[in-house]
């Protein structure tokens, strides 16, 4: 079972290295936090919930091109949606999400 499947199980970073497919998810996790584009995003929605033109506008990018980022962040679990008629409110999926982003900012500015 993947840890996405059953949040209750904590990984015990103690006990050695974890199971290769929770390093598959782990490595993949990371891997959508590798363009600057996606990151900008999630700090968009830091703010709050924006829809598509909004976050284009923010961060500089085509709506065309950031609906394909946000593609990315909701396979990813990192964004979630809510329909509002014809358009559609992204926000950040939960806390982990704007603690991974604090963390990996404290790390760097050290």
């Amino acid at each position: 079972m993947t840890a996405r499947g059953n949040p209750d199980e904590a990984v015990d970073l103690n006990e050695g290295i974890p199971e290769e497919e929770l390093l598959y998810e782990l490595a993949d996790l990371f891997k959508v936090f590798s363009d600057t584009t996606r990151i900008k995003i999630l700090f968009a929605l830091m703010e709050s919930e924006r829809y598509v033109a909004d976050i284009a506008q923010s961060v500089g990018a085509t709506q065309s091109a950031v609906s394909h980022q946000l593609r990315i962040l909701k396979q990813a679990h990192l964004v979630k949606f809510r329909r509002d008629g014809k358009n559609i409110a992204y926000a950040l999926a939960d806390e982990h999400v704007r603690t991974v982003l604090a963390q990996g900012m404290s790390h760097i500015c050290e």
